[in-house]
């Protein structure tokens, strides 16, 4: 292992990308539009079905014609109702903006929950009210308020944005790079200097992490000026987090850059992993009443734990112990992707 020679890959592949003024300019545009859209033109909302969860009931996915549901919100259309356990996990779900509203099953006077931050909780709360028999019965329904501050969905959906935008820079900004350097005889060259496979795949690898963090950090400081995001735990927790999904991301594009050839089947390959795991990994609305297949196989998926621990920590003010299984996860992904990624590597066609 030569530090020189490192070094000076280093240096050339970061050079490359800041002299590349589009695609420098692009990685900054692309997440603060994103977030500036849902915050400025949408208000923060989401999709337009309404997640209302039941307590106390066992199933996860419950049928709208279940009998135990009001007879009334059972004609209502666009509702998915969802099963909760107990009160305290609905209300756990409630503020994190899994489901939209929570009601007690029973008879009336019904017991309900929804968060003021919520405007689809406002819209289901009109509907359920709207629902009861005689409507201006005002015995027929009680409200209870949640205690804590309420978490803004923009507040939830920013670290999706953040890490989406990482995945993205990570597996095309390595995985597609090597394959094209590939292609164009430039890795071929390479082989014949004394620069080793490891050597080279290190400093693209950390130039890529480094790229990655520099670019989360402009971003975010751009946005919390605008926005004002709230976050319970520590910034140096988050920056951790950050990194180990960083380096994950990178690894995993080492793997595909280790033996692709061509541009165009590369891009199907990052376009088929990129594209299912941005939309299982709640990034942009949360898998809650999903079946439990959909969720294992979003658990294959390194953002999927990245989102996970940066919500926990930014909404719940977990700190770094409280996220162990995810710090575990992601390393042992890593690992596997950089084992994978190194005994496949070829310089050649």
């Amino acid at each position: 292992m030569s530090i020189k020679r490192f070094w000076t890959m280093f240096k050339a592949r970061n050079r490359e990308f800041f002299r590349d003024r589009a695609a420098f300019g692009w990685n900054f545009l692309f997440p603060f539009l994103i977030v500036a859209g849902f915050g400025v033109i949408f208000g923060g909302k989401s999709h337009t079905e309404y997640n209302v969860g039941l307590f106390p009931h066992a199933a996860v996915r419950v049928a709208p014609t279940e009998s135990s549901i009001p007879e009334g919100l059972r004609q209502m259309r666009y509702l998915k109702f969802v099963g909760i356990p107990t009160r305290a996990q609905g209300l756990e779900k409630l503020k994190h903006h899994k489901i939209d509203f929570l009601l007690k099953l029973g008879d009336p006077p019904y017991e309900y929950y929804v968060s003021d931050a919520s405007p689809k909780g406002y819209v289901v709360e009109q509907m359920f009210k709207s629902s009861l028999i005689p409507p201006d019965f005002s015995g027929a329904a009680q409200k209870k308020e949640i205690q804590g501050a309420a978490i803004r969905y923009l507040d939830w959906l920013f670290p999706g944005i953040l890490a989406m935008n990482m995945m993205f820079s990570a597996l095309w900004g390595v995985g597609y790079v090597v394959v094209r350097y590939r292609k164009n005889g430039v890795l071929k060259r390479l082989k014949v200097t004394p620069l080793s496979a490891f050597e080279y795949l290190s400093a693209q690898a950390l130039s890529r992490i480094f790229l990655l963090m520099f670019t989360l950090v402009v971003v975010w400081l751009g946005c919390d000026i605008i926005f004002s995001f709230t976050v319970l735990g520590s910034y140096l927790d988050l920056f951790l987090i950050f990194f180990l999904g960083s380096t994950s991301l990178t690894a995993l594009g080492l793997v595909l850059a280790s033996r692709g050839t061509s541009e165009e089947f590369t891009t199907g390959i990052l376009n088929f992993i990129s594209w299912p795991m941005m939309f299982l990994s709640e990034v942009w609305f949360s898998l809650e009443g999903a079946p439990a297949w959909v969720k294992g196989v979003s658990n294959i998926f390194p953002l999927t734990h990245i989102l996970t621990a940066v919500r926990k920590i930014m909404h719940d003010g977990a700190g770094i112990m409280d996220v162990g299984l995810e710090i575990t996860i992601l390393t042992l992904m890593t690992l596997a992707f950089l084992g994978l990624g190194a005994a496949m590597f070829s310089w050649n066609k």
